[in-house]
């Protein structure tokens, strides 16, 4: 039995669930936490408070902003008819960061997997066509993870995609196995600018 109040295990046992922390992690995380209350623990608590509050997935593209519609499918500056579609929130921040993508962007949701259940309905690939479709979109770029699920993902999509408009992927730079999310900006700049034809 623990001798540390329930509420602090109870902190420490839903921390050691995030992606990167274990139980140990987690309670170092909390320790420190706490002895930082003012500092830390109590705006994170008011942010996290908020964010729930707030935070909702975009209903065109799948980002995660604060409104219906996010910022970027809202500007028009970004309405160039090139179309960047992601796996997932993260490779799409990842992509934002690198600042040399100007169009906008789809929201998978995951990549094509019989075994975990995934098929085009639960990835909204039938959004995407229709969004090619509807937005009058002249490139779509097909910025998936260089995994098997995620090049299964891309040559399905580009078959769906073919004669409706020009389908392209990531070239240099993206190592097979590896995420968008882990590359440097570079890396992600070299890879857009020499993206080829599916």
């Amino acid at each position: 039995m623990s001798d540390t109040p329930r509420e602090i295990d109870n902190l420490i046992d839903l921390m050691a669930k995030l992606p990167g922390l274990g139980p140990r992690s987690a309670r170092r995380a909390v320790l420190h936490l706490i002895r930082k209350r003012a500092l830390l623990l109590t705006p994170l608590a008011d942010a996290m408070h908020e964010v729930a509050a707030s935070a909702r997935e975009c209903i065109t593209c799948g980002n995660i902003g604060t409104t219906a519609v996010c910022d970027i499918c809202a500007s028009e500056k970004r309405a160039n008819g090139e179309l960047c579609v992601v796996e997932d929130v993260a490779d799409l921040w990842a992509m934002e960061r690198a600042q040399v993508f100007k169009g906008k962007y789809h929201v998978l949701g995951g990549t094509l997997s019989a075994l975990d259940g995934m098929g085009p309905e639960e990835l909204r690939i039938p959004k995407l066509i229709a969004r090619v479709a509807d937005e009058n979109v002249s490139e779509v770029i097909l910025a998936l993870n260089a995994t098997v699920e995620g090049q299964t993902t891309a040559h399905y999509i580009a078959e769906e995609l073919e004669g409706r408009c020009s389908v392209t992927t990531l070239a240099q730079g993206v190592p097979i196995g590896g995420e968008l999310d882990y590359l440097d900006d570079g890396t992600i700049t070299a890879a857009l600018r020499a993206r080829k034809s599916v």
